[in-house]
């Protein structure tokens, strides 16, 4: 486990992954990230890579080959190992292997950055391309966010703050956790989704091509907030397990299949790639209001 913190945040992040296990407001004595309960939902960010979300049948299609890879990828299960650490910094790396080669058939190397800005912390994936060929893959965050922050409080106290008002329609998932092309339309309040147990009753409300770039999540009972800025992501998924005393707010570059349809990787709604030697890099943040 490695800790890093400055006057506003102590973070800690384990090899795991290189997921977060905490985000501590020194400030408001508040601790931020779901506490990975295994009877509920045993994760509290993860960092998604090569896909999001889920293929058809689990399955990936890539030049004609196919290969076993379940939902949001293999990263969250891997062990990544730490090559930089200081105060406010801290940086992971998972290079590829034969277990990698097996699942998806690119030599790769991820590095997830984390660094402490004032009251932010900024999360950095860097994609380095190792092979003769152009790599296709998505990448995403997982975030799950305590709520409420403090006793006394209730989940619908809370609600979350869109950067913009805008129309929003989600793409609604089948059973299978996959899109099933259907989609409904999510109706803000001055730029408000007020947080409810029924809102996730059937699964994550997912937003592609998104113009809103920040979302925060407030209470109407205090004045203390946590935001997730992301310049660069299109996409936005907002989850939480039915009933849980969560909710995630995940800047996505990829996203699930579609029921019915096999596609080739290259072909992946919003597939992201980066070509023979070259460093695709992308970077979001979470920030206190302190």
């Amino acid at each position: 486990m490695t800790t890093i913190e400055n006057e506003y945040l102590r973070v800690s992040i384990r090899p795991q992954g290189a997921e977060l296990t905490s985000v501590f407001n020194k400030k408001t004595n508040t601790e931020h990230l779901w506490d990975a309960n295994p009877a509920i939902w045993p994760w509290h960010a993860p960092n998604l890579f090569p896909i999001v979300g889920g293929l058809v049948d689990d399955t990936l299609h890539i030049d004609g080959n196919t290969y076993h890879m379940t939902r949001h990828g293999f990263t969250r299960t891997s062990t990544f190992k730490k090559i930089e650490s200081a105060r406010t910094h801290a940086k992971y790396v998972l290079n590829f292997s034969e277990d990698t080669l097996a699942a998806y058939p690119y030599k790769f190397e991820f590095q997830i950055l984390y660094d402490l800005i004032d009251n932010a912390l900024r999360v950095s994936y860097k994609v380095v391309n190792h092979d003769d060929k152009t790599i296709y893959f998505s990448v995403g965050a997982h975030p799950a966010f305590k709520v409420p922050f403090n006793a006394g409080e209730a989940y619908e106290d809370y609600y979350l703050e869109f950067e913009l008002s805008e129309p929003l329609e989600t793409h609604l998932l089948s059973s299978t956790g996959n899109f099933d092309g259907q989609k409904a339309r999510v109706p803000l309040t001055n730029k408000k989704l007020a947080l409810t147990r029924e809102l996730f009753a059937n699964d994550a409300l997912v937003f592609k091509h998104i113009r809103s770039r920040e979302v925060s999540l407030r209470s109407t009972k205090n004045d203390n907030f946590l935001s997730v800025e992301y310049p660069h992501f299109n996409y936005l998924g907002i989850w939480a397990k039915y009933g849980a005393d969560f909710v995630c707010i995940e800047p996505w570059l990829g996203c699930s299949d579609t029921d019915g349809k096999i596609t080739d990787i290259k072909q992946k709604e919003a597939i992201q790639r980066v070509d023979k030697g070259h460093v695709f890099e992308v970077e979001y943040f979470i920030k206190t209001n302190y």
